[in-house]
């Protein structure tokens, strides 16, 4: 194999791939928000809701926690146009990642409603809390603080999904590695950068979280 790498040659591409990490990053922080607010209403359907909702909550969990992701989004991308439904790509990946983060949130979710003490659950209900407040104001809070750690970890998941972009067009960073390697066919030197600017930005993300999660809510997380 004769083949010599030159890095010096994509370094000028560094700026090009920074603005693509960011647009992973958007990416994963708007698909993880829309998962969680899924999640909540999932978690709230199949503990406390009605027959219908509990086995509308558990077929919509097993659907997109049984397909692959990419699967989902070609669905959506490609199928949902001959009903009139018409996405960019950029939006067909964002909906696809956070209806599939909203169904892995849901389960992790119901895991925090079932923990919370049923006397903590009486004691504010005996003080006039509505249900929403109960769930705002203490189930919500008790799911962030106990299951952050798995909370964090689907947020790098998802970050580390965000790649899947590259196949539909996305500017992500995977999607602009593609790029640069057509232009300079430098393989080797482009993915490995890429491969090492995943890990910063992963490793930056978990830190940010970390901190987040011991400051704002009192959560028991390490670094690593």
């Amino acid at each position: 194999m004769n083949y010599t790498p030159h890095f010096g040659q994509i370094t000028r591409y560094l700026p090009y791939f920074c603005g693509g990490a960011a647009v992973s990053l958007l990416l994963a922080t708007l698909a993880f928000s829309g998962g969680m607010v899924i999640g909540l209403l999932g978690a709230m359907a199949k503990t406390s809701g009605g027959k219908v909702l509990r086995r509308f909550a558990g077929a919509y969990v097993t659907f997109f926690t049984n397909t692959p992701a990419l699967v989902q989004v070609y669905f959506i991308y490609f199928v949902l146009p001959s009903c009139g439904i018409v996405l960019d790509s950029f939006d067909a990946v964002l909906l696809g990642l956070t209806l599939n983060s909203g169904a892995y949130l849901t389960e992790v979710q119901r895991a925090g409603f079932a923990s919370v003490r049923r006397n903590e659950v009486e004691a504010a209900e005996t003080l006039g809390m509505s249900r929403r407040q109960v769930v705002w104001y203490l189930v919500v809070p008790h799911i962030v603080r106990t299951l952050y750690p798995p909370l964090t970890g689907q947020f790098i998941l998802i970050t580390l999904g965000t790649s899947m972009g590259a196949v539909f067009g996305v500017e992500e960073l995977t999607g602009r590695a593609f790029s640069v390697n057509a232009e300079t066919f430098r393989s080797i030197e482009i993915f490995t950068v890429v491969g090492a600017m995943y890990v910063v930005v992963t490793i930056l993300a978990s830190l940010l979280l970390t901190i987040a999660g011991r400051s704002l809510f009192r959560a028991r997380v390490s670094v690593f």
